[in-house]
């Protein structure tokens, strides 16, 4: 069974999966919350510890990699 983006299970079936949404937006059928509600404040502290570790120069060479990552046709 195919996983949604916070890793619920989701029908495999457009037609089920459409009227699975429809019954949680009217209230019918309740959402299961994420297993881990704090996951993206995790990322925002282990991303600021990065760029503490990490010198000038480096942040900038990473930087400058990913921008000519973005513009590659």
């Amino acid at each position: 069974m195919p996983k949604g983006p916070k890793g619920e299970k989701r029908h495999a079936d457009t037609v089920q999966n459409a009227m699975l949404i429809g019954r949680i937006a009217t209230g019918e059928v309740e959402d299961a919350p994420s297993k881990a509600p704090n996951r993206a404040k995790g990322g925002n502290i282990g991303g600021k510890a990065r760029s503490d570790a990490l010198s000038s120069e480096q942040r900038a060479a990473i930087a400058k990699k990913a921008a000519q990552k973005r513009w590659e046709s």
